[in-house]
């Protein structure tokens, strides 16, 4: 078998469900760049920080890595999410305004 097709028609497969599901309830799809850090929670809030934290740590095995991943995460305050969420609103209208163009440079 060949997993790389049959992985394909996979993602085909959920990405015509999801589309069905967005048109059954109506919601607007906004174009957008396929990658769009300035867009993506993870990419300006999450990693920023988390880098900070890792820098100049060295972990002698990937459970010690772990490790202080869950640690991190489970000490942050729920604020630090709701920021980031928050933030998305205000991001899109600045994509809106530069017509697509990435919100940082």
């Amino acid at each position: 078998m060949d997993v790389s097709k049959s992985w394909s028609r996979s993602l085909s497969l959920e990405a015509n469900l999801t589309q069905q599901r967005l048109q059954r309830y109506g919601w607007e799809i906004l174009p957008h760049p396929a990658h769009s850090p300035d867009l993506a929670p993870s990419d300006f809030h999450l990693f920023g920080p988390l880098k900070r934290h890792l820098g100049g740590m060295a972990f002698e095995t990937e459970g010690d890595l772990i490790s202080e991943l869950r640690n991190w995460f489970d000490n942050l305050d729920v604020d630090f999410f709701r920021v980031g969420i928050n933030s998305l609103l205000s991001r899109w209208q600045k994509c809106i305004d530069l017509h697509g163009d990435y919100v940082e440079k």
